[in-house]
């Protein structure tokens, strides 16, 4: 709301508060008013006075002007018929109109009086409570919406925080899920090694049993031709295990036999469970030399070429 308003909804007539404001620099409700308050029994200056006294000189005849004269002489105020309220000029009018919705007014004889100091003195105090509860309601509204703010901020940090806690559980169970995956398959691969090295166990009894029986009658060996022998050793062979050979970090070594379809990562299960290092590490070749890392230990032995034997040397 503007400073002109402000006064205006205190009582004041529009022209008059206009005027103040010019008078006063535009400097404000409070200097305004004051101007108001000491000059209340003054007539303003109007823009339009001029030009009607020119008029009524130069149109009008005596008699008209005489008769003009009596009747601005005899209407000094104008009066409110719903509630008797006597007003200075029509701007009082329409304003007291506006505010009380009263439309019956006629021309009164009777001068509105000007007001004493104790009348004016209790009109400031009035002004000045109403400045007073409107800066109150003022900063009851800047109050609440700070509040509403505040509030927005904190419901926004809270749905910020409850998503990233969201996000993190889901990051958190697909770790777990990972994990349990890992372990699953490293528990296949210490099974199929233990399998493996009971099955070897087994096989290496049955052939020192074997070599414990007596020798079977000698026969007279069998002639070949060349053509036969050539086409035996052309052969080739058909191998299902594979002997390996593991150099550990310290110098010392490993050795197995492993089924040619297994897979590398039997190899690095057999030498944690025969050291009980639980470190990752990888394996490699020196002729050729090949490192192997990631996906090649799920690949068979026999695909990487670890057949019939290889050494393979433990790296970091």
């Amino acid at each position: 709301m503007g400073d002109v308003q402000t006064l205006i909804d205190m009582g004041f007539a529009k022209e008059r508060v206009e005027y103040a404001i010019k008078i006063t620099n535009n400097k404000g409700v409070e200097p305004a008013m004051e101007w108001l308050l000491a000059h209340a029994d003054e007539n303003i200056p109007t823009e339009a006075a001029a030009p009607e006294a020119a008029a009524n000189e130069s149109g009008n005849d005596a008699a008209q002007a005489d008769a003009a004269t009596s009747s601005a002489a005899e209407a000094k105020s104008l009066k409110c018929d719903d509630c008797g309220r006597l007003c200075k000029d029509q701007t009082e009018v329409e304003f007291h109109a506006a505010k009380t919705g009263h439309s019956n007014f006629s021309e009164s004889t009777e001068e509105k009086k000007p007001l004493t100091e104790e009348e004016k003195k209790a009109q400031l105090a009035l002004i000045e409570e109403k400045l007073k509860q409107k800066r109150r309601e003022r900063e009851e509204r800047e109050k609440a919406d700070a509040l509403e703010r505040e509030k927005n901020r904190i419901k926004s940090g809270k749905d910020m925080t409850e998503a990233r806690k969201r996000m993190e559980e889901l990051e958190m169970k697909k770790i777990v899920d990972q994990r349990k995956r890992e372990k699953a398959e490293e528990k296949a691969a210490r099974d199929r090694v233990r399998a493996q090295i009971e099955a070897d166990k087994a096989a290496r009894k049955a052939r020192e049993q074997n070599q414990t029986e007596p020798a079977s009658p000698v026969t007279s060996p069998t002639v070949t031709s060349p053509a036969s022998t050539s086409a035996v050793k052309a052969a080739p062979k058909d191998y299902t295990q594979t002997r390996i050979q593991v150099r550990l970090r310290d110098g010392s070594t490993l050795t197995e036999t492993f089924n040619v379809k297994e897979q590398l990562s039997a190899v690095r299960v057999f030498i944690q469970l025969k050291t009980g290092d639980e470190t990752p590490f990888n394996l490699m070749t020196t002729f050729p030399r090949k490192v192997f890392t990631g996906d090649d230990f799920d690949t068979p032995l026999d695909v990487l070429g670890l057949v019939p034997s290889a050494v393979l040397i433990m790296t970091k």
